[in-house]
């Protein structure tokens, strides 16, 4: 009976010490991430967490990206995302750019290493207007309370606002260095996504210990738990959902005799953007809200009405919030997929190797061809993936209102998940492999 190779995981000291590496820093993460902002007021930051209404909706969703950081508003309040954003921003400049454009392709070595060194310099910026950002918007929530004591840029209030600022952008940088050294040390490549993963899963246990010990109905947790086993599987299925077309390699000369050409086949995601078009989504609809935040309180009253309208509209208790959030998830995955494919430029590359898909010329056709098929099997990803997103919205028509279950199904944190265990399985079992623990050979 053949045995899996999963046996000599903890054998192999290699293997064996990236785990423990990586485990290690994890630890040292999520252990700063319960430092507190310095001068933080802890009654207004018990005051958020017993907002309710669209104020209460911006809480959670700040708080699920940032791996429950928020709600003690820690020095890593922000996370790694300002990190994220930048990256995602270089990407988008990338195809705009011609420059840009050439530079990845000439040399991709020396292309990846500039964009991470401009990803790492534009987080800086990206970081201290999100943490004046977010600390402002707090203080308009907390309506003349401030989550800072002494915040203000003038008189004896300039240092502590200008400490807490600091702060906060040194625990994002310190958030991506910790994650630099897994993917160094620990688990290759795997290095944020890992903390976003043990961010996100560290507030499971918390929110099933609400429900349980909760004044929620018994039968709650059951539809809970049994709709987010569904929606785990559902996403492995669509995740892992792939369109292979058959390409032809020329063959090659072995001496005085020609070897024949070799049939393969070229895999095309279903789902090839991920979770960023959620975070798009998000991002685009929330910004509203935050922007409307800094007016709440205006002297003037039509920027008052306006202001608390939009606060209120975007802040997702409104019936068309949820339609607008699906809409704007699959024309993102649709813009972020077609962003993407063309950077890859799978037409030029199998032409510089002589392969050719059957039927279709070589070069621009080859990859007007492959655009064509990406873009009609991206129609049941985005889809998808607009579902899982609103998902918590049509939950919340059938669970009690500030249902502790609702923060278990949030869209970003359940695709984080499931592709982070993807990706380590599949980072394992290549490991086991490249030392000599296959599965296929071991019985």
């Amino acid at each position: 009976m053949k045995r899996s190779a999963w046996r000599f995981l903890w054998k192999s000291e290699d293997i064996r010490n990236k785990l423990l590496i990586s485990l290690l820093l994890l630890a040292i993460y999520r252990l700063a991430a319960n430092i507190p902002v310095p001068g933080l007021d802890r009654v207004a930051v018990r005051g958020l967490s017993e907002m309710t209404g669209a104020g209460r909706n911006l809480v959670n969703l700040l708080d699920l990206l940032s791996g429950g950081a928020v709600s003690n508003f820690s020095i890593l309040a922000m996370g790694v995302y300002p990190y994220i954003t930048a990256q995602i921003i270089l990407q988008l400049l990338t195809p705009v750019i011609p420059a840009l454009e050439r530079k990845m392709k000439d040399d991709p070595r020396e292309g990846r290493i500039w964009m991470e060194k401009w990803t790492v310099i534009l987080t800086i910026p990206m970081a201290l207007l999100s943490a004046f950002g977010q600390i402002n918007i707090f203080n308009q929530m907390l309506e003349g309370s401030s989550i800072i004591s002494n915040w203000g840029f003038s008189g004896a209030n300039l240092m502590p606002t200008i400490t807490a600022i600091i702060s906060m952008v040194a625990g994002t940088m310190f958030g991506i260095w910790i994650g630099q050294l897994i993917s160094e040390f620990g688990l290759r490549n795997q290095g944020l996504s890992l903390i976003i993963f043990a961010g996100i899963v560290s507030r499971f246990p918390v929110a099933i210990a609400r429900m349980v010990a909760g004044s929620e109905p018994w039968w709650v947790f059951v539809v809970v738990l049994f709709v987010f086993a569904l929606t785990i599987l559902a996403i492995v299925y669509v995740q892992g959902g792939r369109r292979n077309i058959p390409v032809l390699f020329p063959g090659r000369r072995i001496g005085n005799r020609m070897s024949m050409p070799v049939r393969s086949q070229l895999p095309l995601m279903v789902n090839m953007a991920g979770m960023i078009p959620i975070i798009f989504a998000q991002s685009f609809l929330t910004f509203p809200a935050i922007l409307s935040s800094f007016f709440l309180n205006s002297q003037i009253k039509w920027i008052n009405t306006f202001a608390n309208w939009a606060y209120s509209a975007f802040g997702g208790d409104t019936w068309w919030y949820p339609l607008l959030f699906f809409f704007l998830v699959v024309a993102f995955a649709y813009f972020y997929t077609d962003v993407l494919f063309a950077q890859q430029d799978y037409g030029e590359n199998l032409k510089k190797q002589g392969a050719q898909i059957p039927g279709v010329v070589r070069g621009k056709p080859t990859q007007d061809y492959l655009t064509r098929v990406q873009r009609r099997i991206t129609l049941p990803g985005a889809f998808f993936l607009g579902l899982v997103a609103v998902l918590p919205y049509i939950m919340a028509f059938f669970l009690p209102e500030n249902s502790a279950g609702l923060q278990m199904m949030q869209a970003s944190g359940l695709l984080i998940v499931v592709g982070t265990i993807r990706e380590t399985v599949e980072l394992i079992e290549t490991e086991l492999r490249m030392h000599g623990y296959d599965d296929r050979l071991i019985n």
